[in-house]
Formats: C-alpha cells, sequence, structure tokens
C-alpha cells in the first residue's frame, strides 16, 4: 500500500476555526462503513483505504483529544496521535478478520495502546507542558452533556479527573466518540452489561460532583456577599413644619 494523507471531511468542511470537533453521533457500523467497502479496503483497493481513513478518522481525533486533552507531549499533540493510529490501522488493515470484533472495535484497540504509549511518554519525560486549566464548570446540564461540552471546551482533563481510569474511558467511547455498549465493550475486552454499570455509575458520580460544586460555589458566593458593608444612609435634618397660625402670623 502506498502513504495515503489522513483528512476527513470534519477536518476540511466542518471544523470551526478554534479547531474544535463537533460532536459525533452515535451511528450503526453499517452506517459508517458498508461491508463491501471494508471488504475492498482489506483487500487494498487504495480508494477503499482512502475512503475507509476519512470516515474513522474524526472519531479517531475526538477520542484522542478527550483523553489527551492539549497537550504537547513528545509523541506529539493528540492530533499527531491520531494520525498515528490511523497509520497503525493501515499497516495492520490486511490483517482484520471479519468475524468476532468489529472493525471501530479494533481500531479504538489500537486507540488505546498508542494512548497509553502516549502516558507513558509524558511519565518518563515530566518536562511536556500541561494547558492550564479554569476552575469554572457549568452545571446547566446533566452529566452526560458535561463531557461534551467539556471536551469541545479543552475541559474534560479537569470534569473526568473525579473518576477512575477505566470509567474515563468508558464515558469517553461511548459519549465523546459514539461507540454501542457493544463496540465499547469489544475495544475494552468487556462485556456490554458491564460497560453500562460503569457508565451509569460513572454518570452519577459526575452528577454528585456537579452538584457539589455548585453548592460550594453558591455558599463561597453567600459569604462573599455577607463581607460587603453594608452602604450609610446619611442622615438629613427637616426642618420642622410651621403650624397654620404661625404661617398666617409670618404672612401679616
Amino acid at each position: 500500500m502506498g502513504m495515503y494523507v489522513v483528512q476527513s471531511a470534519v477536518d476540511t468542511e466542518q471544523a470551526d476555526p478554534s479547531g474544535d470537533l463537533p460532536p459525533v453521533p452515535v451511528t450503526r457500523e453499517d452506517d459508517l462503513l458498508s461491508p463491501e467497502m471494508l471488504r475492498a479496503a482489506v483487500a487494498g483497493d487504495p480508494i477503499a483505504v482512502a475512503t475507509l481513513l476519512g470516515r474513522i478518522h474524526p472519531q479517531v481525533q475526538r477520542f484522542c483529544r478527550a483523553r489527551l486533552g492539549r497537550r504537547e507531549t513528545t509523541m506529539g499533540s493528540a492530533d499527531d496521535v491520531a494520525q498515528d493510529v490511523c497509520m497503525a490501522v493501515l499497516a495492520v488493515l490486511p490483517d482484520y478478520r471479519f468475524a468476532g470484533v468489529s472493525f471501530r472495535a479494533f481500531v479504538f484497540g489500537i486507540a488505546r495502546h498508542k494512548i497509553a504509549d502516549a502516558f507513558r511518554a509524558m511519565a518518563r519525560n515530566r518536562c511536556d507542558a500541561v494547558e492550564e486549566l479554569p476552575e469554572r464548570i457549568s452545571t446547566d446540564h446533566g452529566p452526560e452533556q458535561m463531557v461534551l461540552e467539556a471536551e469541545r471546551n479543552g475541559r474534560l482533563e479537569e470534569l473526568l479527573a473525579v473518576l477512575g481510569p477505566r470509567q474515563v474511558e468508558i464515558l469517553t467511547l461511548r459519549i465523546a466518540v459514539g461507540l454501542s455498549a457493544e463496540e465499547t465493550a469489544a475495544a475494552l475486552d468487556s462485556t456490554p452489561g458491564a460497560v453500562r454499570v460503569a457508565q451509569h455509575r460513572a454518570l452519577q458520580r459526575l452528577r454528585r460532583e456537579l452538584e457539589e460544586r455548585a453548592g460550594r460555589r453558591e455558599a463561597a458566593l453567600g459569604a462573599a456577599v455577607s463581607l460587603i458593608p453594608a452602604p450609610r444612609v446619611a442622615e438629613v435634618s427637616v426642618p420642622a413644619q410651621r403650624s397654620s397660625d404661625e404661617r398666617v402670623a409670618v404672612a401679616v
């Protein structure tokens, strides 16, 4: 196979100036990759291979951005890692077998290994820069919407810091990327039931965290307001009103 530049329609047409990807809808694998096109790509058809990479790249990029944030590591940015994932998929594509693991689960299994390599590289090099994250998190929506909004605003790492690594992977694949429970289970070597239970518990934990943060902010705001001194009311002397008899006497 020749070299392919992975570039998707999202990159060239739909990406906004900030570089954030639009939400990826939850789709069935058949809507994303037809069996005929996948077989042609596995067989080495260059047009099918280019189409395949163009379709999986947005979701791989989204997954890498959600897991790595906006760091610049020794392996490059999240977008660089996404490119590496697609190149790795290209390298092993002829060995893909249609029985068993779905293709998207196959792709995200590779992505997990690449991201693990990036984290190990960061652990070896403590000089990797980490973008400063803002403190405020909105609580206007539920935890599912918060995951998507935080990912778009570069704050996903802060929001998910209260969860365990396994829960983070499950939420990222299920909500930010849009994999089904079955595809997520295959990518994580788990079961769909375990994925659903872990997702439910993770979202409940996020909901509690959001409520606690909202309570702390409200308490802090109340304390700050109580420290503001009340405005002083100036005392104004009002002359006594004269009686009608006094006014008549003055007039005379």
